[in-house]
């Protein structure tokens, strides 16, 4: 056929067009053409089967999905629609409905490596853990340099409990892929799951410019009792990030070193940027009561009641604060809600509740209050339990003169 003829048969062939814009990556020329080729003949299969190839190297892949399911209905064997279209529903995060296609797929061509990586990925997806790994190992095995299916391999192991073995597969990855090795950060959180504390600090120490890293690394430390190295690491974290768990962390570090001056800043502004975390207002409390700002403390203790009303911890420590304040009658008021939750008997607060009865000369109430608090104490305050008897007696012979 002479040349002009063949090419004037190209421009009235969108297929044939297309079929020329997939071959030299002209992918959204090619969408384009056999967008035009469906217009005059909408069941032609090899056109919906690479109108969906197009359209996935251009990732619309919602509008690739459809297509592949036309070819399927009409060849339902057709080994690179299932492979292609698994594809794109794993991408689109609908693993369950990839899976069945993977499966056919891998079925069909067990030694090739995609429909085996990709069947692993799916059973990943759904946590198929054990099934992950035998598809991965298959995949591997045909081409063991893919650092992908090493990465997703060692996380199914992981995910098995079988972390220091999985920890060669992470190592591998690395070794094989350096882009891979943020793929040491996921191993370091299955080390610091499985109670390794010292290996996932090790991984966190490779990482010195990642915030997350670094504070990761300090409250381990902090937890292994190395408060300096641990402020050292969450003092950079918080000036790189200063979030809210950053600052919790470094102020945790302080208080621990008994640097509660530069704690309470910290604990500070984290509560402002969370005030509705209970936890964060009970903590600068009890930093304000250490260092005798007693109304700071009594505000902050009131805030994580007012957050959190079933919080027993902040009753008890407003009610205590309250009362070295002198402010007995909130202090009886913080009791009752406290007691309220199930804290009667607790001996701290029944003396407490009788001595503000008895110095606001509230004979008639101090008198039982100080018996349930020497009932419940029993011998656990001996100095309170002496004081409370002096009292007792004292207050039994005003309640008579009444």
């Amino acid at each position: 056929m002479p040349l002009l003829a063949l090419l004037l048969l190209l421009q009235s062939d969108p297929a044939a067009l297309g079929m020329k814009a997939l071959d030299e990556q002209k992918y959204e020329q090619a969408v384009q053409h056999f967008a035009a080729a469906l217009k005059a003949d909408p069941e032609d299969l090899s056109v919906n089967f690479h109108y969906g190839l197009a359209l996935s190297m251009v990732n619309r892949d919602a509008e690739a999905i459809p297509a592949y399911q036309k070819v399927l209905a009409k060849q339902p064997d057709l080994f690179e629609a299932q492979l292609n279209l698994g594809v794109l529903l794993l991408r689109t995060k609908r693993a369950e409905e990839a899976l069945p296609l993977l499966e056919k797929a891998q079925a069909q061509q067990p030694k090739q490596f995609r429909p085996n990586y990709y069947l692993g990925e799916a059973h990943g997806d759904l946590q198929h853990w054990e099934a992950a790994e035998a598809a991965l190992q298959a995949a591997l095995a045909i081409d063991g340099t893919s650092a992908p299916a090493m990465a997703s391999l060692a996380k199914a192991m992981a995910k098995q409990g079988r972390v220091k073995e999985s920890a060669n597969w992470y190592q591998s990855v690395v070794k094989a892929d350096p882009s891979f090795k943020e793929a040491l950060l996921e191993l370091a959180g299955f080390h610091e799951a499985a109670g390794q504390k010292a290996e996932a600090a090790a991984l966190y120490r490779l990482f010195p410019e990642n915030g997350a890293a670094r504070e990761r690394l300090g409250v381990l430390l902090l937890e292994q009792g190395e408060a300096a190295d641990a402020i050292a690491q969450l003092e950079k974290a918080v000036a790189e990030s200063p979030t809210t768990a950053n600052r919790l962390a470094l102020a945790t570090a302080y208080l621990k070193a008994k640097q509660n001056a530069k704690a309470a800043p910290l604990l500070s502004q984290a509560a402002a940027a969370e005030p509705g975390n209970a936890e964060l207002r009970l903590t600068l409390g009890r930093i304000y009561r250490e260092d005798k700002r007693l109304p700071d403390a009594a505000r902050e203790f009131l805030a994580a009641a007012q957050i959190d009303a079933k919080l027993k911890a902040a009753w008890s420590e407003l009610g205590a604060t309250l009362f070295l304040l002198g402010d007995y009658p909130q202090t009886l008021k913080a009791f009752a809600r406290l007691k309220a939750l199930g804290e009667e008997q607790n001996a701290s607060v029944l003396y407490l509740e009788a001595l503000c009865y008895d110095r606001q000369q509230l004979y008639k109430e101090a008198l039982p209050a100080y018996e349930k608090f020497l009932a419940a104490a029993g011998g656990k305050m001996p100095e309170e339990e002496f004081k409370g008897r002096q009292r007792l007696r004292i207050v039994k012979r005003m309640v008579e003169k009444r």
